[in-house]
Order: C-alpha cells, then structure tokens, then sequence
C-alpha cells in the first residue's frame, strides 16, 4: 500500500521556528471518536515516497523541516530509510505521532533522523479505550519515557472534546505529565466544531480553562 495520502506544501505552525512543509500518512491504529481527519485514518495512500522526495528535491533552500503527520506515520515500512534520505537533503524532520510504535520512535532517535516529536496524549487509562478504541496507552507511556531522555526537542499535546474529557480529566494528565518528570510545553487544542469525524458526537461547547489546576506544567492553549 502507497503509504501517503497528501502534502502541505509549507506551513508556519506545525514545526517551530521552521518553515516547513506537511506530509500526510494513510492509516492509522486508532479509532479517536473526534478524530477530524477521517478521510486520511480510514483512506488509503495515494502515492509512494519517490513522489515526495521529488517534491522535496524542489524545494530545497525554501524550507527548513518536513513534518510526517497523518493518520499514524510510524506505522509504516520504510519510513526510516525515507527518513534518512529527508535528513541527507538538509532538512529538519518532526514527527506526530499517537506514542504507540516505542521500538520505531527509539531507532528513529538513535540514527538521528528525527529532530522534534509531537506526542499526543489522548487520554488517561481510565478512558484511554473509550476515546481511542485501542489498548495502546502503555506504548504511549514507553515512548514518552523515551522521549524524556533522547536529548531532542519534543511536545506533549492533546485534542479536548467536551463530551469526552472534562476539566478534571485535563487536570489528570498534566499531573501525569509532572509525576513522569515532564517539564515542557503541554499544548491543549479545543476540538473544533463542526469538523466531519469518525463518530457523531454531541458538543456542549469548550470546557471551563480559567481555573484549572495544572502546577509544574506549561499548558499552551491552542485556538
């Protein structure tokens, strides 16, 4: 299967202090009831890495950094080889990833092929099957561990959907976060209403955020 389903061509936002470009990987091992990206999670790949590395080519000197996004791009042969040619152009690599491939997260950092890690925390354990249809938290918590002692840039973030993670929830992973001894940014996005997603879901609106109670965490609201 042609693991790609489409290119960003640049983006300002998605790599700090980058400009970058967005590839868009089909599949993913997740079901997230708010999920907004169900065309590329449920579709199938449109082009191979050939196609993308002749874009890159083309855009040397314009861009910084490639993000690999999707869907989940972990789950994919050859990555690290596509990886390492990305790396071999000059370019800076990210990766979002759900946390649930440690074992190719950690040959990744050990080749030095990726620079910066987006890693979504999708939930606590208590609900983490509920919202994302998988048994995969301890495979989030492996690669966090990871991460914490890789030695490069990395984000936790999370998408909050009111009908599913309340203000006490929100509460519970940033205390996760400071007991497993994380001390960056934690970025919290509102679902956006409105969105096309996986499963129907009812909106009550965005969760209160003035008083939460999050100490020892940088929590960065986005939109």
């Amino acid at each position: 299967m042609s693991p790609l389903y489409n290119i960003t061509p640049f983006t300002l936002l998605d790599f700090p202090d980058c400009t970058a470009c967005i590839l868009w990987f089909a599949g993913c091992n997740m079901r997230c009831q708010y999920c907004y990206n169900p065309e590329i999670v449920l579709g199938k790949g449109n082009f191979g890495y050939d196609r993308a590395l002749n874009f890159l080519k083309k855009r040397r000197g314009l861009l910084d950094g490639v993000v690999l996004s999707g869907g989940e791009c972990t789950l994919h042969k050859g990555l690290e080889d596509f990886a390492a040619d990305v790396k071999l152009m000059g370019y800076r690599l990210k990766i979002d990833t759900n946390g649930s491939r440690p074992k190719v997260l950690k040959r990744l950092v050990d080749q030095s092929l990726v620079d910066y890690v987006a890693l979504d925390l999708k939930a606590m354990p208590k609900h983490f099957k509920t919202i994302t249809n998988s048994n995969l938290f301890k495979e989030f918590e492996q690669s966090l561990e990871l991460l914490l002692h890789a030695g490069i840039g990395f984000e936790v973030r999370t998408t909050v959907h009111s009908s599913l993670i309340d203000r006490e929830h929100l509460e519970q992973m940033g205390q996760y976060l400071q007991d497993a001894g994380y001390r960056g940014n934690f970025y919290v996005q509102h679902f956006v209403n409105g969105s096309q997603t996986l499963r129907p879901l009812p909106y009550s609106g965005k969760i209160d955020i003035a008083r939460l109670n999050l100490p020892g965490v940088n929590l960065i609201f986005r939109g």
